[in-house]
């Protein structure tokens, strides 16, 4: 049975894109400011095909530390694809931090751009976390609530690896602290996995930490996930 509907998720889901991305032409050449709108369609019928065709049901506690509008900054376990795009149904203008590759994704790529994304090629050195700060100033002006991944890449779930530290000079760059945020969904639809698995997927919001100095907040935001997660097997 897994088999079978991770085989329909992943040809739905790819035919969906493909259908999406080109319907996405009309909004790139006339109407722009629709476009952030349209990748939260997009990522609602996604992740729609994923909870009713794998069985998983999403479950998501402490909303009540996300702000309800204006600016934030959110540092979030990256386990899954799931992960860039539950936050879309989540915040009213979420603004991620993503890899400068992906905006050369045929169809996908200038949409992200368009949705107000904001790409770092990580590879730029300090020119790189110049250019997330003037994103980080840009973003907070607009009211957008960013999203960023402190690990840097997918991973494990229980795989703990060191943080990068853009988060804390976002954060003490323009003074917003950081909302934690713990996932297990690397166990349901994993890292570059084709099956995706039924289940209770968790996506664990706490309360905002910092600002404070880089060591410091760093560590604030690995305790606090260490106490999300306890919180799964309690859960179910």
């Amino acid at each position: 049975m897994v088999v079978l509907r991770s085989i329909l998720f992943n040809v739905l889901a790819f035919l969906l894109t493909g259908v999406m991305g080109v319907g996405a032409f009309p909004i790139r050449w006339f109407m722009r400011g629709r476009a952030l709108a349209y990748a939260k369609l997009w990522s609602r019928a996604v992740l729609w095909l994923f909870r009713t065709l794998c069985g998983v049901q999403v479950r998501v506690t402490g909303l009540e530390n996300l702000p309800a509008s204006g600016p934030a900054l959110i540092a979030s376990q990256h386990q899954s694809a799931f992960d860039t795009l539950v936050w879309m149904l989540l915040l009213p203008r979420p603004c991620y931090v993503m890899k400068g590759e992906l905006r050369r994704i045929p169809l996908l790529g200038p949409m992200l751009v368009l949705a107000g994304m904001m790409p770092i090629e990580r590879a730029a050195g300090a020119k790189a976390l110049r250019l997330l700060l003037l994103g980080t100033d840009t973003a907070v002006k607009a009211g957008r609530q960013i999203v960023i991944f402190p690990e840097g890449t997918r991973t494990l779930p229980g795989e703990h690896v060191p943080l990068k530290p853009g988060i804390a000079a976002m954060s003490g760059h323009v003074g917003l602290p950081v909302i934690p945020v713990a996932t297990n969904s690397g166990l349901f639809w994993g890292r570059n996995a084709f099956f995706k698995r039924p289940g209770v997927l968790h996506v664990a919001i706490g309360p905002a930490v910092g600002p404070a100095r880089r060591p410091e907040l760093l560590g604030q935001i690995e305790q606090s996930w260490r106490g999300l997660e306890q919180g799964f097997d309690v859960a179910g």
